[in-house]
């Protein structure tokens, strides 16, 4: 291929370096004289290396925390086994530290790695050391190229405090609330200037007369300039209480300028779900309790940390959306935006790119269809977009962006709010980066230019070449992107360690799969290696990308991506599922739909109850009842045996795919949102729109049960049953040949007639009705299905016709959210007198070490009492008591120690009698429900 084809497509071909290239202005950017050292893991840290080894970066090192030494049994992860050097492999107890003096000890240990081995630059991935303003400053110092945003940077814009306070100077519009708790605490004890100034003198703290003096600063911004030097000197100038009484103020006032809005308590070091706390209306005295499980879970509570923690106005219907932020220190410029709104508990789920392209495809395809009133939803959402971008460039500018950011805001229809940046890469890079690729051009030659398609390559290229590169032109690669997270959790998703991937299927055509490595297969025996999903870590197994021409062409894509996935582990838990049903959710309402961050809870919720439909019925029962019914209503049509033949054959057929909907809730939610239109309930009873064998055909393809000869009986369609079901669409395929119906209603009133159609033999029509009955025989037991989605409501959860989703009032029900969790992950059954670890962690008993146990030995609880905290891959999670009682035993008194789901954490003594169903009087109440389900059905 020629030169240059390499110049326009720089991460096509791992000969294409910058350093092969024979222009003379192209040359100058090369990179192989950097040795990064990298300090993350996980699917960032194996994109970081094969995008290393591609710009013929080849010194780069790796470190390696003793917890990965759990995920692999006897074997190297896989992205080590691509290293074959020892020496660039570096271990360290973890990668972060728990605490303030932890984190100070493996930055000095980081700078010693690289010092003794010669590396010259270090690459943070979008771990949390990544933004530690005090670890890249330590990095800088040491004389250290750190491949990110510089540490000013990180302190202007990275900070939220610091970059709501640039923000507003720099003219882009911000969340209500305040920023400044610490400050106005340290006010409250230290009222004017001269208070300020006599403390500084006491602590003999590093700050400048001058500044204090100065008129043109604010007292709160003087106060800020006593707490730095405070952190920097180590010590604290007031106490988490007294923050705490700060912080319940300005809770109480903002309830009271906003009473129909929540709000919401984030620390200014958090992120990525962490750190972050939704007071409910009327739940100010909750503030202390909530302020001091936030510095926890964000390791802020050691005496000199920055416990800053913002107040902020929940925006009810809010969307999640982010403007990818990339600038050289000089220039500055925006790259698309990603709607993260799909989330929960601030972990994000999927993402799906915003692009000006699509949106403008999108308007002009609503305008065709006649469809106004989503036009204009479109035209302003690409409006806000443009407007988001301009923003954007502005705020990088004015804290000088010298690398890559993310610029977050929060929507609200027509309008948007600043709301941080991620002074760091984002796991959903890839997103934008699948959209947009940047040309740097030569000024003065404009024929010489080089195309950057990777974000991570670009980073380098800002740490390396910095104010030498001219500003790129962003080049369209693809309309739209999506990214699925890919988590260990339940069905509830819910984190759950512990599991084991013992396969995963290779990737398949469309796919983009992002994980560490986990899908490489052993280089000497080809097999797949088992790895375990420890808790020490976050959930995130991978991230599955798809890219399309459209957002439906896109989803679609993915849907066919997870549709062909198999996972199989010991005591796994994935999302996969979720995704699939959510996905197609999406596909079979409104692709365009606007979902806010309070969507997914509620979807949960609607699929709870499908599943506790589901619970309530005896599939195998209605089976029996069905057939007898029908051997019934043919007894004069059709010879008994043979129709009683027929039903036997296809029993498995009918009943395998239904009973993988009846167990897998997200699957079948997934069905019936891509099947809506396939029936119609007439007088309570459901009326196929289409032949029920070619909705049965595609729900075997749904279920990825196809037939493939060879294949495990367990994942495909039996032989047998195959025959059956091949018979039956060849006999219908011809049939419509012949006599060309229209649809299947049409084809169903023809052969409803006894007299044969015109040309056809009166033998021949008899023939064929008969066949026709014996086909369709059984086949009411697929009504079940939309039946259990009437019975539930679940299409009550509809997209309007502005793109908003109709959120039924039920599903905002936090009793019925939680019971229906519950029914999604049933907790462990446990005997009247415990109660049982509902998930395994790390297990604590009170707020803070300082606080004395939530519950102790004779004492009396609550329904609703908080019990105990669990620590599951990094989110704290408080467990509530599920009903009141005594506590008679602590089972697990120690602090940090590793509990397992179901393991007995206290033994009680209830307040009332616990029930429990025999077996007998369970299946007694479910073959009475299957009853009063049928009797609506058949």
């Amino acid at each position: 291929m020629s030169n240059e084809y390499y110049l326009k497509n720089p991460l096509i071909h791992r000969d294409r370096r910058l350093g092969r290239r024979h222009i003379a202005w192209v040359n100058q950017f090369d990179c192989t004289h950097m040795r990064p050292l990298i300090i993350c893991r996980g699917p960032i840290r194996k994109e970081a290396m094969d995008v290393f080894e591609e710009m013929g970066i080849t010194g780069y090192g790796i470190l390696l925390s003793e917890k990965d030494s759990i995920v692999y049994q006897d074997a190297l992860a896989p992205e080590l086994r691509t290293l074959n050097e020892p020496d660039r492999v570096h271990r360290v107890p973890d990668y972060t530290g728990a605490n303030k003096e932890e984190r100070d000890q493996r930055i000095a240990q980081i700078i010693g790695i690289a010092k003794d081995n010669g590396y010259n630059s270090i690459f943070a991935g979008y771990g949390f050391m990544a933004e530690d303003e005090t670890m890249v400053a330590a990095m800088e110092k040491a004389g250290l190229n750190f491949i990110g945003p510089c540490s000013r940077t990180v302190h202007d814009a990275g900070l939220k405090d610091e970059a709501k306070r640039t923000a507003l100077k720099a003219g882009v519009s911000v969340t209500p609330g305040i920023d400044n708790g610490t400050a106005l605490t340290l006010l409250k004890k230290h009222p004017d200037v001269a208070a300020l100034k006599a403390l500084v003198a006491e602590r003999g703290l590093a700050v400048e007369t001058a500044a204090l003096d100065d008129d043109s600063i604010e007292l709160a911004d003087k106060a800020d300039l006593v707490l730095a030097a405070s952190y920097d000197k180590g010590i604290d100038l007031y106490t988490v209480d007294e923050l705490c009484e700060t912080l319940t103020g300005a809770v109480q006032k903002m309830a009271e300028d906003y009473p129909k809005n929540r709000v919401r308590l984030k620390a200014i070091s958090g992120g990525g779900g962490k750190g972050q706390r939704i007071l409910g209306i009327g739940e100010a005295h909750r503030t202390p309790e909530m302020v001091r499980e936030i510095l926890n879970e964000v390791k802020t509570t050691g005496v000199g940390d920055n416990k800053n923690v913002l107040v902020e106005l929940n925006i009810e219907t809010t969307r999640h959306q982010e403007i990818q932020a990339i600038g050289n220190g000089v220039w500055s410029m925006s790259m698309g935006g990603r709607d993260c709104s799909l989330q929960m508990h601030e972990q994000k789920l999927l993402e799906v790119s915003v692009t000006v392209e699509s949106l403008q495809a999108a308007i002009e395809q609503a305008e065709a269809a006649g469809q106004a009133e989503e036009a204009d939803v479109l035209r302003q959402d690409l409006q806000t977009l443009q407007e988001m971008e301009d923003e954007a460039a502005r705020f990088g500018e004015a804290v000088g962006l010298d690398s890559v950011s993310t610029f977050e805001c929060i929507v609200d229809r027509d309008k948007h709010f600043f709301m941080e940046m991620n002074t760091r890469i984002q796991v959903e890079h890839r997103v934008t980066e699948l959209c947009y690729a940047l040309e740097f051009t030569n000024p003065d030659a404009p024929e010489e230019s080089f195309v950057v398609e990777s974000l991570v390559e670009l980073m380098v290229l800002l740490a390396a070449h910095g104010e030498k590169l001219p500003r790129p032109r962003r080049i369209l690669r693809h309309n739209d992107s999506v990214e699925a997270r890919l988590n260990a959790t339940n069905q509830a998703l819910q984190p759950s360690a512990g599991g084991v991937i013992e396969y995963w299927s290779d990737a398949v055509d469309g796919e983009i799969r992002d994980d560490q490595g986990i899908s490489m297969h052993n280089p000497d025996t080809d097999v797949f290696m088992k790895y375990t999903l420890a808790g020490a870590y976050d959930s995130n197994i991978a991230l599955l990308l798809t890219v399309g021409d459209s957002r439906l062409d896109t989803y679609e894509r993915m849907a066919e991506v997870i549709r062909q996935t198999t996972m199989r582990g010991k005591d796994l838990a994935t999302n996969l599922e979720f995704h699939y049903g959510l996905v197609n959710w999406f596909i079979g309402q409104n692709i365009n739909a606007r979902p806010t961050t309070r969507f997914i809870v509620p979807y949960l919720t609607a699929v709870g109850e499908l599943k506790q439909k589901a619970n309530d019925l005896d599939l195998a029962y209605a089976w029996q009842q069905i057939c007898q019914v029908t051997l019934a209503a043919e007894q004069q049509a059709e010879p008994m045996g043979a129709l009683k033949h027929a039903l036997e054959r296809k029993q498995t057929l009918l009943l395998r795919p239904l009973e993988t909907l009846f167990r897998e809730p997200h699957i079948l939610a997934g069905w019936l949102s891509v099947n809506r239109d396939s029936y119609t309930v007439i007088d309570g009873k459901v009326s196929w729109n289409e032949n029920p064998l070619e909705l049965l055909a595609d729900t075997y393809h749904f279920l990825n049960m196809d037939f493939v000869p060879g294949a495990p009986a367990a994942s495909m369609i039996w032989d047998h049953d195959h025959e059956i079901l091949q018979q039956a669409l060849d006999f219908y395929n011809e049939l419509n040949n012949r006599l060309q119906a229209g649809d299947w209603i049409e084809l169903q009133s023809m052969l409803d007639e006894a007299a044969a159609p015109a040309g056809m033999e009166d033998t021949l029509w008899a023939s064929i009705r008969g066949a026709h009955r014996g086909f369709q025989a059984g086949m009411d037991v697929l009504a079940v299905l939309p039946s259990i989605a009437e019975a539930t409501g679940f299409f009550d959860l509809t997209v309007n016709s502005d793109l908003t989703i109709h959120i039924p009032e039920r599903l905002l029900d936090e009793p019925l959210q939680e019971a229906m969790a519950k029914v999604l992950v049933p907790p462990p059954v446990a005997k009247s007198d415990e109660i049982l670890a509902e998930s395994g962690g790390m297990f604590y008993g009170r707020e803070t070490p300082e606080h004395d146990a939530y519950v102790s030995k004779g004492d009396h609880f609550n329904a609703g009492d908080p019990l105990y905290i669990v620590e599951v891959m990094k989110m704290f999670n408080k467990v509530y008591a599920p009903f009141s009682g005594t506590i008679e035993e602590v089972l697990v008194d120690t602090d940090g120690v590793i509990i397992s789901k179901g393991q007995p954490i206290f033994r009680i003594t209830p307040d009332e009698k616990i029930v429990v169903e025999s077996p007998e009087e369970v299946a007694a109440r479910r073959r009475q429900a299957t009853d009063q389900f049928l009797a609506a059905l058949v």
